[in-house]
């Protein structure tokens, strides 16, 4: 208990543990002379529109907003942000360090409901509120958030801010629409939160110097223009049952300034966002008892089988003739064909070694993760990170998979190699291209740039296939693994199986209690993904997948220790699909998410979101699947080596 409380301790103070990346910023009035040194103007940025209702984000432009004045330039995206549709670019609001504003005009947009190309882009700007699309700012490389009262009466701090709200024929009004109860006037409309008041919270490091560290907005929706919160909302008029618009609509987007000195320090600057992020007061006891009763009952599985292995082991020992052995019966019967090459060998050989680069790279992405390395601050390094990572490791699933399939007997060693360069990574690159097109086709801001495939494909062809041949060549020059007992010519004949000893039942048994470790965790990492909210709880994620690492092993090795005391000496694949079937139980609990807790709409939205579940569906698979077979292997290898075979 000593230990568990221990590495609980070790993971809390990883979650303290804040290194961005980033060094500050500190900020002045434009007098100062130190302004040399420091800056006097923030840049604010605009990242991607996304929506909760939709997998579909646009770029900013999409919506017809205000652009900057003149040509700026838009800071450099890492491969990771590119990837995951971060769009950013510089936005038309400007801001000079504590130079409040009260109203400022960003722009007018005009639009006469005649032109066909002002009425589509009112129809986008109607389409972006009905589905809730939301902004994304960033100032100082932090979020400005929206921050409001809950209908518990919570404060809750959103990264995004809502372009509009759509209220119905019977005055229910969207979520957005909580920032105003007049709202619910306004039946069957389009409102447009077209003014900002910004409040930047700023800290002093010195008499001329401060760092921003917090950042805050409300929208609203004014007619006039003229910052009167008091005046009419600006409501975009609702087509006609002919899909058309009469008239002129004129829309001014306005904004305000204010900064605020606070004693918050900039260390702590992300607290005010990730401590209220929706379903992140995790129920910390209810978790720990979760995993304490995991650890428990993988400890009793090992006391179990320990147990009845020694007592296997001390009686087949102690055997003094052959008749004995042969009235005697269970795994040690099929000594003679525990290590028959399975069928299939060459695909099980890739499976393993592509597995173990999976594995590998979750584990060293984690530990960078827990050191704050990949903080969200760092945006796009947790993508950036495990795609370079993948690829570099392309050594260790040609090591891997060459060593096993030599062991296994296997000569097509070209095949083989070509095999694991190419047969999981042009799986997920076929389905991330055909998702692509579609974002394509919806001219969404997620869509790759051809150049960027272009890239990956030569981060594929160029490192991580002669990576992959340079493993496969160090695997092949090494000896075969040895195993303790030698292979009969002729296959034994397995008896009949009952029924919670046939592969499949047992295959079904065994994704259960490792997929039992998860679902928590994956219900966070779910949300963060297609509710766009931020996830930091890494500690807890490596946790969860040591736990999850021990449990598919323990598993694999029990259901393994039946088959064999049953004479049924076909482990191979089946130690790899039990554990990998966990997989499976996460698909299908993808699919419940979506049912349940998702309000995405739209057909290709269900093909993109299933298409990025099935992507995640294989590296799970992968990854359980050769945990359970790397630990079944070494379970057949150590007992088989201790018994006295004649």
């Amino acid at each position: 208990l000593l230990n568990i409380f221990a590495f609980f301790n070790f993971i809390s103070i990883s979650f303290g543990f804040y290194l961005p990346g980033l060094a500050p910023v500190s900020y002045c009035e434009n007098e100062k002379e130190n302004c040399k040194v420091s800056f006097s103007n923030i840049p604010v940025y605009v990242n991607r529109l996304v929506s909760i209702e939709s997998i579909i984000p646009y770029e900013y432009s999409a919506f017809d907003f205000c652009e900057p004045v003149g040509s700026p330039s838009s800071p450099t995206e890492n491969l990771g942000q590119v990837l995951f549709g971060e769009r950013i670019r510089p936005s038309p609001y400007s801001l000079k360090f504590n130079e409040n504003k009260t109203c400022e005009k960003a722009c007018v947009r005009k639009y006469d409901t005649s032109k066909k190309e002002d009425f589509d882009k009112l129809k986008f700007l109607q389409y972006g509120m009905l589905f809730s699309y939301e902004n994304r700012w960033i100032v100082d490389n932090m979020p400005i958030a929206w921050c409001y009262q809950t209908t518990s009466n919570e404060n809750f701090c959103s990264t995004g801010f809502p372009i509009g709200c759509y209220v119905d024929e019977k005055g229910n009004p969207k979520d957005a629409c909580i920032i105003d109860e007049n709202y619910r006037d306004h039946k069957n409309s389009y409102i447009l939160f077209n003014h900002v008041a910004i409040t930047i919270h700023y800290n002093k490091v010195s008499s001329d110097e401060a760092r921003l560290v917090k950042a805050e907005l409300e929208p609203s929706s004014i007619k006039t223009g003229d910052c009167n919160l008091h005046a009419e909302p600006l409501v975009i008029p609702h087509p006609d049952k002919d899909d058309k618009m009469t008239g002129t609509v004129e829309i001014p987007y306005t904004y305000s300034i204010a900064f605020e000195n606070t004693e918050i320090l900039w260390a702590s600057r992300w607290d005010y966002i990730l401590g209220s992020l929706p379903h992140t007061n995790i129920q910390w006891f209810s978790i720990m008892n979760s995993l304490v009763i995991v650890l428990f009952l993988s400890g009793m599985v090992a006391m179990v089988m320990i147990r009845s292995l020694h007592k296997d082991i001390a009686r087949y020992n102690d055997m003094e003739s052959v008749e004995e052995a042969q009235e005697e019966f269970g795994w040690k019967l099929v000594h003679g064909d525990v290590f028959r090459p399975p069928s299939k060998a060459m695909l099980l050989s890739v499976l393993n070694g592509v597995g173990t680069q999976v594995i590998s790279m979750t584990f060293i992405t984690l530990v960078f993760a827990c050191l704050g390395f990949l903080s969200p601050a760092n945006r796009g390094a947790l993508g950036t990170t495990s795609v370079l990572v993948f690829i570099c490791l392309g050594t260790v699933a040609g090591y891997v998979s060459a060593r096993l399939y030599k062991t296994l007997g296997g000569e097509k060693w070209k095949t083989n190699v070509i095999t694991t360069s190419f047969l999981i990574s042009g799986i997920v690159f076929v389905l991330f291209f055909v998702m692509n097109l579609i974002l394509w086709g919806e001219k969404s801001s997620a869509a790759i740039p051809f150049s960027t495939l272009i890239a990956i494909l030569a981060l594929w062809f160029g490192i991580s296939v002669p990576l992959t041949f340079i493993g496969a060549y160090f695997g092949y020059k090494r000896r075969p693994l040895e195993h303790p007992v030698r292979t009969n010519q002729i296959p034994r004949q397995i008896p009949e199986q009952v029924l919670y000893t046939k592969p499949l039942t047992c295959i079904l048994m065994g994704g259960v209690l490792p997929f039992g470790c998860i679902f928590i965790q994956l219900f966070f990492i779910l949300n963060s993904i297609w509710s766009h909210q931020l996830y930091y709880m890494f500690g807890f994620l490596f946790l969860v997948v040591i736990i999850l690492v021990i449990t598919c092993s323990e598993t694999t090795i029990l259901l393994c220790y039946f088959h064999l005391a049953a004479e049924d000496y076909r482990w191979w694949w089946r130690s790899f699909l039990t554990s990998g079937f966990t997989a499976v139980y996460f698909f299908l609990y993808a699919i419940h998410y979506y049912i349940s807790k998702l309000a995405i709409e739209g057909f290709a939205s269900a093909i993109l979101y299933f298409g990025y579940t099935l992507i995640m569906t294989i590296m799970i698979f992968l990854f359980t699947g050769t945990i359970g077979f790397t630990a079944c292997y070494y379970f057949v290898t150590k007992i088989y080596s201790v018994v006295k075979v004649d």
